[in-house]
């Protein structure tokens, strides 16, 4: 059960750092559930989503997971709902390699997200992928889903599915890039990050 704690500014936290790791282990422990043999490779959309593919990929190594790969997949070129924000000036934690499309192509691709809610990230992610080859299958993994879904699009793994308003943002931190784990909850009056 979370116990949910108001910060200094009015934001909720609805995950804390123990929280988090849990739930990101236990997404982990799904993941090599329904494919046992490490065919999969997790594609991390960049930002927050390759920092959550590396955390991921490390925890499926230390339960003794073999076989696993990831990459990055940055969406922006292909997103179609206006200016996308600058990334994080932090690196994410493995570059695009030149043979991406080797290493998706007649694999099970895992699109690994922070927060689902419309579905137009998972959209660019799809189209992304179209251009680097042809998956054998594609999945989509996020720690948050929100709801208020405008495409056709569900998540096979869920970390947490928490049902908001349409005037609240729910922010995924990760110390990588924002030096904290949580799950925040934030009306749109409030202050932005």
């Amino acid at each position: 059960m979370t116990m949910e704690q108001l910060t200094a500014n009015g934001t909720r936290e609805l995950l804390g750092p123990e929280e988090l790791q849990r739930t990101l282990w236990r997404l982990s422990r799904e993941l090599q559930e329904r494919h046992p043999d490490g065919e999969a490779v997790l594609c991390g959309i960049v930002t927050r989503g390759a920092f959550l593919t590396a955390r991921l990929l490390q925890l499926i190594h230390s339960q003794g997971g073999t076989g696993w790969a990831g990459v990055t997949l940055d969406v922006g070129p292909y997103r179609d709902d206006g200016p996308r924000t600058a990334p994080s000036q932090t690196t994410p934690p493995f570059p695009l390699p030149p043979a991406v499309a080797e290493s998706v192509r007649d694999r099970v691709v895992v699109l690994v997200d922070d927060v689902l809610f419309h579905g137009r990230t998972g959209r660019a992610a799809l189209a992304a992928l179209g251009d680097l080859g042809r998956p054998r299958a594609v999945e989509l993994l996020v720690v948050v889903d929100r709801g208020h879904r405008e495409l056709p699009l569900r998540a096979t793994y869920v970390g947490r599915n928490l049902p908001t308003s349409e005037g609240e943002r729910v922010l995924v931190r990760l110390s990588e890039c924002d030096e904290q784990d949580a799950v925040l909850l934030r009306s749109s009056e409030q202050e932005q990050p």
